[in-house]
């Protein structure tokens, strides 16, 4: 029996590194140790066996539960991978945006044509730049903010107590250096894949991908017919993350809103962000 979430208004933010991920199930470890591996030598005296240790190996990465001592370091990596966002939006994100390029090179236009001078003409596309970043920062603040007063406030609240939902760490050389959260709907019996980000110490390590399969397997344990995630990322490497297992881009939202925003002309003209809506059918209702 799923529990209904309550909708929370602060989204996803995804790092994206491509690799195979580890086999587990929802509640379990994933361990290989090396006596798995390797057979024992002939002619050498087996020792008894012994059941598995609970504790993994340092130098394997592991899938495994939150746990509330955690709290400071899980948020510590959220707010990293969402201050990435701040020029990655304010920059990058301009190539999404043509009207908004015809828009600045209209401006340097008519800054030449006003002022006939050749430095101020250059300068403009600093400035345009600058403010690019200002408000970028101004938004992307504001939207940490009530993260981090909402769910990332309390996890175990949150994620950890509902039916239906389940908040994961990912482990590395006994540090926890990835996150990722499910969050169940019974409406429309989905399940929807949130705050996935990845230490930016640790990147390329197929930790991301790892972190996707573990809310995969969390929504068929669970009878789950679908698993749904949105995202603003700019970096073409997070959606190729969702491509490579298995989601389906299902749209896109132009000049999407975050909270705090206050839409004035210098914000419009100045940040913009597209909300992509991604989905895995898993079986058909």
């Amino acid at each position: 029996m799923h529990c209904l979430s309550p909708k929370m208004v602060c989204e996803t933010k995804i790092v994206a590194e491509d690799h195979d991920s580890i086999p587990g199930s929802k509640k379990d470890t994933i361990i290989v140790s090396s006596s798995q591996m390797w057979p024992t030598l002939s002619g050498t005296p087996s020792a008894p066996l012994s059941p598995p240790k609970e504790e993994p190996r340092r130098d394997n990465v592991y899938i495994r539960e939150f746990h509330p001592s955690e709290q400071e370091v899980v948020r510590r990596i959220f707010y990293e991978g969402i201050m990435e966002r701040i020029p990655n939006t304010a920059f990058r994100g301009l190539k999404q945006q043509p009207l908004t390029q015809l828009l600045y090179g209209l401006l340097a236009v008519i800054c030449f044509v006003v002022t006939k001078s050749f430095l101020l003409t250059c300068c403009l596309p600093i400035f345009l730049m600058g403010m690019r970043y200002y408000f970028s920062r101004k938004v992307i603040l504001h939207y940490l903010d009530c993260a981090l007063h909402t769910d990332m406030s309390d996890i175990e609240q949150y994620y950890m107590k509902p039916p239906g939902s389940c908040f994961w760490v990912a482990v590395l050389d006994g540090n926890v250096v990835g996150i990722v959260a499910a969050r169940g709907n019974e409406e429309d019996n989905t399940v929807e894949l949130r705050r996935m980000s990845v230490d930016s110490n640790y990147r390329g390590k197929g930790i991301a991908k790892a972190l996707g399969r573990k809310v995969l397997e969390f929504a068929m344990l669970n009878n789950y017919s679908s698993v749904v995630l949105g995202t603003t990322a700019v970096k073409m490497a997070a959606h190729k993350l969702y491509e490579s297992l298995g989601f389906k881009h299902v749209g896109v939202v132009e000049h999407y809103a975050l909270p705090g925003m206050t839409h004035s002309l210098l914000e419009r003209m100045f940040f913009q962000l597209r909300y992509h809506r991604y989905r895995l059918q898993l079986r058909e209702e």
